[in-house]
């Protein structure tokens, strides 16, 4: 009886289990869930914020591309708002006599182009009289180069050997098959180069034309008070852009000037054209502007006579320094007001971020950020110490030191006889 009894008590202890696991271990309607895991369980923020992040990192790398891309074109339409802020003065003059802005641009885009044509034609013409001159008198000049090696190193060479030994050479055909095949390079180049430009004029145009609608647009969206300063910094960049280019035209000017005197009194042909070449390209090219300036008019007086070549080093030089030390400082403190070695640092910044765009709009862009910035920063005056001028008194800075020391020394001694 007792083993019956055990045999009831265990299966009901198997059923009341059944009944609360259920079949196939699942949990019975009624009876209590089991108590998860610590962790097992996904946290709900988790899928949306992995989707966010994909869809951050999607359009970081969107923008990237597409900043690639069109790096060329924003760079195109910032050279085309400088372009068009240094006409608006002459524009808006124009515009204030009751002439159509639309057609103030067109005519002073058309005196710039027809400016520019003329002088490329101008100086392509002078070229390739030079270049003619030049293969033409070929002989003479390898003929004195030979005598003068001859004379000089006690060498038996001719002309004949020369010219053989440079026609056979390998280096010599191997650059005549580049310059075959990079024709077609050199052709695309000058396309795209030409399309730019004429991007750029496009832009500009439409910059220049439609200023005050562009600048009511801009303010439309922008509270009063930002309003006024956003036509305060357009105002700056207008009068430093254009003072930029006024004190650029005017060294150019003067150095055109100085150079045609030097040419006409060597005798270099083309002076005038050369005068005009030096003092664009020194003034408008920064940096390097002058010794490319100078490589023209030196080769053409080579032509001449080689010493006139070396003259003509020596004036570019001499004269450089003299624009740099004296003539710019005094043309520049009046129009753009920035000093020379934060002229030179900005150029250099430009050139790395920008390239060529960014040396020749490096400076007006600086003189314009540092004119907006002198409104707003409260200046102090300074104290009248001589070291603000640079001058500390020497002597008397030894003798203050010399009686403190003495000074020092002598307190232990009388503390001593106290």
């Amino acid at each position: 009886m007792a083993t019956d009894d055990a045999n009831d008590e265990n299966r009901d202890d198997r059923d009341d289990r059944a009944d609360t696991v259920g079949t196939h271990g699942t949990p019975a309607e009624g009876a209590p869930a089991p108590a998860a895991a610590p962790g097992a369980r996904m946290p709900r923020w988790l899928p949306r914020a992995l989707v966010l992040a994909l869809a951050l990192y999607a359009c970081f790398q969107l923008g990237s591309w597409a900043f690639h891309q069109l790096v060329g074109l924003l760079v195109n339409i910032l050279l085309a708002f400088f372009l068009a802020l240094a006409i608006e003065p002459a524009v808006g003059r124009m515009a204030a006599r009751g002439m159509r802005r639309g057609l103030a641009t067109f005519i002073v885009f058309f005196g710039v182009l027809v400016a520019s044509v003329g002088f490329v034609v101008l100086l392509g013409s002078m070229l390739a009289g030079q270049i003619v001159d030049m293969v033409e008198n070929f002989p003479k000049y390898l003929d004195s180069l030979i005598n003068w090696t001859n004379q000089h190193f006690h060498t038996e060479l001719s002309r004949v050997e020369v010219q053989d030994s440079v026609l056979r050479s390998g280096w010599l055909q191997k650059y005549v098959q580049n310059s075959a095949s990079g024709v077609l390079d050199v052709s695309a180049t000058l396309l795209g180069g030409l399309f730019k430009l004429l991007t750029i004029f496009l832009f500009s145009f439409y910059f220049a034309a439609d200023g005050p609608r562009l600048r009511r647009a801009l303010c439309s969206v922008l509270p009063p008070a930002r309003q006024t300063e956003v036509l305060r910094a357009w105002e700056i960049a207008v009068d430093k852009t254009g003072g930029y280019l006024y004190s650029r035209g005017l060294m150019a000017l003067i150095s055109g000037v100085a150079h045609f005197v030097l040419f006409e009194i060597l005798g270099v042909p083309y002076a005038p054209a050369l005068a005009v070449w030096v003092g664009l390209v020194s003034q408008f090219i920064p940096t390097i502007g002058t010794y490319l300036a100078g490589a023209l008019p030196m080769l053409i007086a080579f032509t001449v006579d080689p010493w006139y070549a070396l003259w003509v080093l020596v004036f570019v030089v001499v004269y450089q320094q003299f624009e740099n030390y004296m003539l710019q400082p005094k043309l520049t403190s009046k129009t753009v007001d920035i000093h020379p070695a934060v002229a030179f640092g900005s150029v250099i910044a430009g050139t790395a971020l920008l390239g060529a765009v960014g040396a020749l709009i490096a400076i007006p862009a600086v003189a314009t950020l540092q004119a907006f910035l002198g409104a707003y920063v409260k200046r102090y005056d300074v104290t009248d110490d001589p070291r603000v001028h640079g001058h500390r008194r020497y002597g008397e800075a030894v003798v203050a030191r010399l009686q403190k020391a003495l000074h020092h020394k002598k307190e232990p001694v009388d503390s001593g006889r106290g």
